[in-house]
Formats: C-alpha cells, structure tokens, sequence
C-alpha cells in the first residue's frame, strides 16, 4: 500500500513539474538579438580586431540573467567570426542592454566583403546564435538570426 502511494506521489511529481515548465515557457517571450554597432578596435597587415556590439531587448515583465551566449558573424557569405561567451549580463525588464564581443580576424578569405565595405561603404551580415537565459519561470536557450546591411556612413 505505502509502494503503491510513493509510485502515485511521484507521477503526480512528474506531472506536475512538466505542466509548470510548459506554462512557464509559454509564459516566456524570447529576447531579440541585434547587431548594434562594430567598431574597429585596430587594422594590420594581417587582420585586425573588432568589437561587435549586439543589442539584447527583454521583452518579459521580468528581468533575464543570461549565463551563455553563442555567436556566429558572416560578411556576405563569408565566415568572419564565431564563439561563445560565457560572461554573465542581465537585462531588466522591457529594456535592452548591449553586450560586447572582441573579434579577431584575418584578411585571408574577406575579399569581397572588403571591397564591397570601401566600395560602397556597407556590407551585408548575418549574425546567429543562442542565448541561454534565468528567468523566475526556468533556464531556456533561445535562438537568434538577423540579418542585415552594415553602413560604415550610418544607418
């Protein structure tokens, strides 16, 4: 009798937990991740250093405590960066934070991005990834994808 009420207790635990989660996640909006700004941090004769700027806006009435955060940067179609950054930042509710990812690159495969930057003075991007996030409501991961044209002359 008490094996048969600890087996209906759990299931009832099981049941329970996996109702909160599907209303917490329902309950959850995801953040948008956008590119803000890059800033050339210094230029060689073999690459340089960027700093990428990304917007992340909360749109939850609950602030986010992101714990991970994935990155993936194509000029053009070219690869330019990728990595992870496991700096923790919050973003409160209804508001936008910046987050700063240092990029080192090289010149070898930029060809066209390149020309097409002091040609017209912009270049198409894309920038993807996922962000991982605490809320009052669980811990989610959360992909992002924006794509867009850079203008070195402004927006």
């Amino acid at each position: 009798m008490k094996r048969g009420m600890a087996l209906v207790a759990a299931v009832l635990c099981v049941g329970v937990t996996a109702a909160c989660s599907t209303l917490g996640r329902q309950a959850f909006a995801d953040p948008v991740v956008t590119l803000k700004d890059v800033q050339i941090a210094s230029l060689g004769l073999q690459g340089g250093n960027l700093n990428i700027k990304l917007s992340v806006y909360n749109p939850n009435g609950f602030r986010l405590d992101a714990t991970r955060l994935t990155y993936r940067l194509l000029v053009d179609s070219t690869p330019l960066a990728n990595g992870v950054m496991d700096n923790r930042f919050t973003v409160q509710d209804k508001d936008s934070t910046t987050v700063t990812i240092p990029v080192a690159f090289n010149w070898t495969g930029l060809g066209a991005g390149v020309r097409s930057i002091f040609n017209t003075g912009a270049v198409n991007y894309r920038v993807n990834g996922d962000v991982t996030v605490g809320t009052p409501v669980g811990n989610f991961t959360i992909p992002y994808s924006q794509t867009g044209r850079y203008s070195t002359l402004g927006r």
